[in-house]
């Protein structure tokens, strides 16, 4: 029974750490980072479209996004809701 408890906090600590869709993380988007840099700190997108050159990506969790336009893999416009 004690291995199940540690178990699962480990598992509450972990699932918890996982959240990178935050406002801190946000004000590390600098205009001209490139999708690698952001990768670094903001984890895999959810999802991205593209055309012509330019992507527009989104990272999620429950309660906030955000979302960030690359035009020639460089950020120009980053936009946030919800962040905490």
């Amino acid at each position: 029974m004690k291995k199940r408890y540690l178990l699962i906090t480990a598992l509450i600590l972990l699932l918890s750490g996982c959240n990178k869709v935050t406002k801190d993380n946000y004000n590390k988007i600098k205009s001209g980072m490139t999708y690698e840099e952001v990768v670094k700190f903001l984890g895999e997108p959810e999802g991205c479209s593209e055309a012509l050159g330019i992507s527009n990506c989104t990272w999620k969790n429950d309660d906030a996004q955000i979302a960030i336009t690359f035009i020639s893999n460089q950020v120009t416009i980053a936009v946030a809701n919800g962040l905490k």
